[in-house]
């Protein structure tokens, strides 16, 4: 038998045994790999039934691909069901299990952010972890949304749009959004700190739905400037509430009787859903949200459902009274509500709108999920076609013996001869795969390199060179398959099908000087691509080749081309920016690294702490007042 088979065996026998040692009681269950990474997390009134149900599935991705992975089952026991869905979405929130129904997206979804900390408030596009005194509305599930709503607020309500926790320029001057009608220059006293307040307390109304509270305060304030002869403002006042009235004429959708509530619908197919929220705010539509998920293939609609109304909510600051959801929640309602009441400690109603507008608000709800995740399937199939054509074109063009399924580009980043650095890009099948991204500090390794390093010599063949060295050196020290050294890394191991250096003949001619055996024993291909003409410079070929303009084959190229470039620069810059402020802030006593990072956070780059005055020092939040003057007096000595 094979060493492979015997490790098998042994692992089929070892979850056996485990799975008989499961409680018989409700709680949650946790999958986890040979490292010890979390695969799935579940709940179950049975934990020892749920956990033995995926191993009697045949078919779908999990028994495909998630079971072989498991090496150790793990459970928690809690009282009730509502406790495990709670501690279930815990988990996964904290690990992202690779298996659990997750939005697809894996970054952060945006948030408007009213700042009511701060003397003048702001109100501002965030993707920001929930922060002391301020109010977040969302999640919205594009940025496009979030701006448009600013953009609305912005009419409607003048409040400042100028970064930090006072308003105005240090010249003094107000802003072009003054002029034109978007704030109400705070910053020069043209508005007072009370009218101010007035307005920000409108925006969060707004934002929560109150609009005929709105609406009705926007009145009394034109009926009482018209009464006062202030026509000027009375016209103010009557054209914010024209706006108001005509956006809620546009999104009623049935009658003003319809309480504050959202609907929730999903729609799933194979591995892959669609998830709509409408959110009702006096008697409108006031919101529409479309989310992708991706789940277990072969999930129920009411799995599916179930973690996203849990997920969705965990991140909501707010949660109206009332969720409408789909019939494949009927018998869930009750743990739904329970388990949101106890979460976020206030009453939440969850229930299955069996009649009048809610059931017709849920049907639309339905029927949108639908047609959003059969456009979305549509566009995947098309750029999987698309992906795979440029794939082959690639492969005729270049002369390859394969199909170039692993890409890997290299770029070089410098400025001057100071922290010169480098990445490594991946693409497979077409896109790119950021967990075998890899970044390069360059030595400038050799007999030459301490000199050409100290006299301030810019060699960017040298560290191309120097950086594919140490790629391949890296992946001839990967071992064999049966290694379990742990500094084996995944990345450097894998051989890639075509090596993209960004760069002419003299980048391509420093790349080939360690790549000779890897191209001979392998038949990997080696390219250069210029930027200039975008041409493609191939190993002992004179002339380039040029593809055609537009192309798939090219536009994937430039796709690593440019991916290699962003990445690079990224950690340039990341490198420059730490050592801009280290020296400045390093004598400084009381400045650690969680500091330096809150004041370049705040100022938003170092540049910014280095140009800021005491003042604006002494009001970043957790800098006390003696060391906010004691860091302007090192960094102006230094200066």
């Amino acid at each position: 038998m094979k060493k492979t088979d015997r490790s098998e065996t042994s692992n089929a026998e070892s979850l056996a045994t485990q799975r008989r040692e499961l409680p018989d009681e409700p709680g949650v269950y946790m999958f986890r790999d040979s490292d010890g990474g979390l695969l799935y997390v579940g709940k179950a009134l049975s934990i020892r039934k749920r956990v033995g149900s995926h191993f009697s599935k045949k078919d779908g991705r999990n028994a495909r691909e998630m079971i072989p992975r498991i090496a150790t089952i793990e459970s928690l026991v809690c009282e009730t069901e509502a406790e495990a869905l709670i501690t279930e979405q815990n988990f996964i929130r904290q690990h992202r299990p690779r298996f659990n129904v997750m939005l697809r997206d894996d970054k952060s979804y945006p948030y408007i952010g009213v700042s009511l900390d701060e003397e003048y408030p702001r109100v501002y596009f965030t993707r920001e972890k929930p922060r002391p005194r301020r109010v977040y509305f969302g999640p919205f599930s594009s940025p496009r949304k979030v701006r448009n709503t600013l953009d609305l607020l912005g009419k409607l309500f003048q409040y400042r749009t100028c970064d930090g926790p006072e308003p105005g320029r240090r010249s003094g001057v107000p802003c072009l959004d003054y002029y034109i009608k978007r704030c109400g220059g705070p910053c020069v006293d043209y508005i007072s700190k009370e009218e101010y307040r007035s307005n920000i307390d409108r925006v969060v109304d707004f934002l929560s739905g109150r609009y005929s509270e709105v609406a009705g305060k926007i009145e009394s304030e034109m009926k009482a400037a018209a009464a006062a002869q202030d026509f000027e403002r009375a016209a103010v006042m009557r054209d914010r509430l024209d706006a108001i009235s005509v956006l809620m004429e546009r999104q009623r959708v049935a009658g003003a009787s319809l309480p504050n509530a959202d609907v929730l619908a999903v729609a799933v197919e194979g591995s892959d859903a669609n998830a709509q929220v409408f959110q009702i705010r006096d008697g409108i539509l006031a919101e529409r949200q479309s989310f992708y998920l991706t789940s277990g293939e072969g999930s129920e609609a009411g799995e599916v459902a179930e973690e996203f109304l849990l997920q969705y909510y965990a991140a909501t600051p707010a949660i109206p009274s009332l969720l409408v959801v789909g019939p494949e929640l009927r018998e869930r309602t009750e743990v739904l509500t329970e388990a949101l009441a106890v979460d976020r400690d206030q009453q939440v109603e969850v229930r299955v709108a069996e009649r009048g507008d809610l059931r017709k608000l849920r049907e639309m709800a339905e029927k949108n999920a639908r047609l959003a995740l059969g456009q979305e399937m549509l566009r995947q199939q098309q750029k999987h076609r698309q992906r795979a054509e440029a794939l082959s074109e690639l492969q005729e063009a270049l002369g390859m013996k394969r199909l170039p399924m692993r890409i890997e580009g290299f770029d070089i980043s410098n400025l001057g001869a100071t922290h010169t650095v480098a990445s490594m890009v991946v693409f497979e099948s077409g896109v790119p795969k950021k967990a075998d991204y890899r970044k390069f500090s360059v030595r400038f390794d050799g007999e030459d390199g301490a000199d050409r390093a100290d006299s301030g010599r810019i060699d960017d063949f040298a560290a191309m060179r120097e950086v594919v060295g140490r790629r391949i050196g890296r992946g001839n020290a990967r071992g064999d398959e049966d290694s379990q050294d742990p500094k084996v890394d995944e990345s450097f191991s894998a051989i890639p099908d075509l090596i993209v250096i960004d760069g002419g003949k003299g980048q391509l001619s420093a790349a080939m000087s360690q790549l000779g055996e890897l191209v001979t024993d392998e038949g990997v291909t080696v390219i250069g691509l210029a930027k200039r003409l975008e041409e493609v410079f191939v190993p002992g070929r004179g002339a380039p080749i040029m593809l055609e303009t537009g192309s798939d084959a090219l536009r994937l190229l430039q796709r690593v081309r440019d991916e290699a470039h962003r990445f690079a620069l990224g950690y340039h810059r990341n490198r420059r920016d730490k050592a801009m402020t280290s020296s400045a802030l390093d004598g400084v006593r009381g400045v650690g690294p969680a500091r330096k990072r809150a004041l370049i956070a705040h100022f938003g780059s170092p540049d910014g702490v280095m140009s800021a005055s005491r003042k604006e020092l002494e009001a970043v939040p957790g800098v006390p007042g003696k060391l906010a003057r004691e860091i302007h007096r090192q960094l102006h000595r230094a200066e």
